[in-house]
């Protein structure tokens, strides 16, 4: 799976294409969104407002909402069980 993190003006947008389920990318989501994740810290957990999913299997983008980083987001995508199985 190639992951391609880009800063927006609202956020950051993170680009999974290859090998990626969308369900497995709403799983992340709602397991960060719960506190079930332990890729991100709470610091950046806090700066995120919003998170989106959109597209469809082996090419699904997640719209995050709020002033993180691109280095802040590469490192919670290389800790993430979900999408590193």
């Amino acid at each position: 799976m190639k992951k391609e993190v880009s800063k927006t003006n609202d956020g950051v947008k993170i680009n999974f294409l290859g090998e990626v389920k969308k369900d497995n990318i709403v799983t992340m989501v709602q397991n960060c969104s719960t506190g079930k994740c332990e890729c991100m810290s709470d610091d950046t957990k806090a700066k995120i407002k919003d998170m989106k999913v959109h597209g469809e299997d082996g090419d699904v983008n997640l719209s995050l909402e709020g002033d993180v980083s691109v280095d802040e987001i590469h490192a919670a995508l290389a800790k993430s069980k979900v999408i590193n199985k």
